[in-house]
């Protein structure tokens, strides 16, 4: 089973679009265990554990790992997730972007050393940086395309002059990866769920892709309004599921003893808000 095919598997198993970002901070951990990194591996395994029936797929973010020389607890993680949860697809987000062999490097770190499902990538090199990842054909790679934070604006809302209709650059790369980068079907895109509108033209230039949205929860990014941009159905003629991301809003749900209790219910009250918009 592809990457595509675990997400879409997920979503009905779980009957969620909902995605847990892992992203530990011992500065906020519960308890005895808050500052001690060597905790980090035991906190992200309980959030697991609480939401696994939940959720279309987790999330673990490299840097909040590799910061604390925390990479053996994250191929810990992995595989505890690939244990109690092997219906849960894994993005491991990473945001690479370099050619060559080193590109080949990060993509065997991505899938063979942490045995990720997918991984997010940065385009800005062109397609000889994602090339190499395409070569695992189980696997996806996630671009980014429009993302949430204000610093887009300086790239991603820019017009193409020399493209025909002169294009923004991210809906030009929606373009790309929907056909001519696409050659094997593992090509998803991430859009922040602080744009509806575009989450909404990047799911008309790309109907078929899967799209990871972060940005609902903490980051303030509406529910209702995310789902109903990016998510078609069937009978619209759309295939492309939507993994919307939450992190901080699950994971810090509570600094107490019942953090894993509280993340659940934040984790279930999430879906819930997807559900009837989807």
């Amino acid at each position: 089973m592809n990457f595509i095919q675990q997400i879409h598997a997920a979503e009905r198993l779980n009957d969620s679009l909902l995605c847990v970002g892992l992203d530990p901070d011992p500065a906020k951990f519960p308890g005895a265990w808050k500052g001690d990194a060597s905790r980090i591996y035991d906190f992200c395994s309980a959030i697991v554990d609480a939401t696994k029936d939940l959720v279309i797929a987790f999330k673990p973010q490299i840097a909040y790992f590799a910061a604390h020389r925390a990479e053996h607890q994250l191929e810990q993680l992995m595989a505890h997730i690939k244990r109690v949860a092997p219906h849960v697809p894994v993005i491991l987000d990473a945001k690479r972007g370099d050619i060559g062999s080193t590109a080949e490097q990060y993509a065997r770190e991505a899938f063979e050393r942490y045995q990720a499902d997918a991984v997010t990538l940065s385009p800005f090199m062109g397609f000889d940086s994602i090339e190499p990842y395409l070569r695992y054909p189980d696997k996806g790679a996630i671009l980014l395309c429009r993302t949430s934070n204000t610093g887009g604006n300086d790239w991603q809302m820019q017009r193409l002059a020399d493209v025909p209709g002169q294009p923004r650059l991210y809906e030009h790369l929606a373009q790309l990866a929907q056909t001519e980068w696409n050659k094997n079907g593992q090509l998803g895109l991430v859009v922040g769920a602080t744009f509806p509108g575009e989450i909404e033209r990047v799911r008309e230039l790309a109907p078929t892709l899967p799209l990871l949205i972060p940005g609902v929860g903490a980051q303030g990014g509406d529910a209702a309004a995310t789902v109903k941009a990016g998510w078609r159905g069937t009978a619209e003629g759309s295939s492309g599921p939507i993994i919307v991301n939450s992190s901080r809003a699950v994971l810090y749900a509570s600094a107490g003893d019942d953090f894993a209790a509280a993340a659940r219910r934040v984790a279930q009250a999430t879906r819930e808000q997807l559900r009837p918009a989807r």
